[in-house]
């Protein structure tokens, strides 16, 4: 148990230095590296049910809870089956498939069987009502959770005209706190999360920026110099959603 609430799984531990090395598989070939003062206490986790598959079946409560320090863990769906999910969703609903993975790394670190403290469910931590408006019958179900997760972040992003930051804002802490306090409510959770996001996509946007620049020959990057360029966030309501980068300093407004 971690002392903000989550809960990590595993077969057995040990401690290297300033951190407590989790060990998800029997077989040590996966592992989970937590700061030893972020652990709360240790407590014997009740038995899975006996069935081979890895997610839940459909009305079963999930008793894993997202790790922030989770990586390489077996409750990932496999990267190309999600990597179609997301992709599929992202094109119905117009929006950067980046945006939606930055989503649900900070919302579950791809943990398909993540339960909040607070109920939230699945990959996109969806909370039961808001699974039930969006019509999302098991949030243990990857497709439909991510499915539901995009629709909710569109609608969210066509409420506040397209600004990001107060869209991922509501995602986390709800609309009404959104309104409530004109902007990004001041909340630590909610303002790390908008931070959290933002920061893993920029990071995305960068990353693909560089590929670009550096497959481009120098000879064209200098007939372009000059030219101008129109972006895309201005067309974001009838397009995909693909912000360039986001500016950081308005997850602090």
């Amino acid at each position: 148990m971690l002392r903000n609430g989550f809960s990590i799984r595993h077969e057995r531990r040990e401690v290297v230095g300033d951190v407590t090395r989790l060990y998800i598989s029997a077989d040590g070939s996966s592992f989970v590296d937590v700061p030893t003062a972020e652990i709360e206490h240790f407590e014997a986790a009740p038995d899975l049910p006996a069935s081979g598959s890895r997610l839940p079946a459909s009305g079963e409560k999930s008793i894993s809870h997202p790790s922030p320090f989770a990586r390489n863990t077996p409750n990932r769906p496999s990267a190309l089956d999600l990597d179609e999910v997301v992709t599929s969703a992202s094109g119905r609903y117009r929006l950067d498939p980046d945006l939606v993975n930055s989503v649900i790394k900070a919302e579950s670190g791809f943990n398909a069987r993540a339960v909040s403290p607070k109920g939230a469910q699945g990959l996109m931590q969806l909370m039961p009502g808001t699974a039930s408006q969006l019509g999302v019958p098991n949030a243990f179900d990857p497709q439909a959770n991510v499915e539901g997760g995009t629709k909710y972040l569109r609608e969210l992003l066509e409420r506040y005209n397209f600004d990001l930051v107060k869209a991922l804002a509501a995602y986390n802490a709800g609309p009404q706190r959104v309104e409530q306090f004109n902007g990004v409510p001041p909340y630590y959770e909610t303002r790390a999360y908008v931070a959290r996001v933002v920061r893993d996509f920029n990071k995305k946007k960068t990353a693909q920026q560089n590929v670009a620049t550096s497959s481009v020959p120098k000879s064209a990057i200098h007939k372009r110099t000059g030219t101008k360029t129109s972006t895309t966030a201005g067309k974001a309501q009838n397009s995909t959603l693909v912000p360039t980068k986001v500016n950081t300093a308005q997850s602090s407004e």
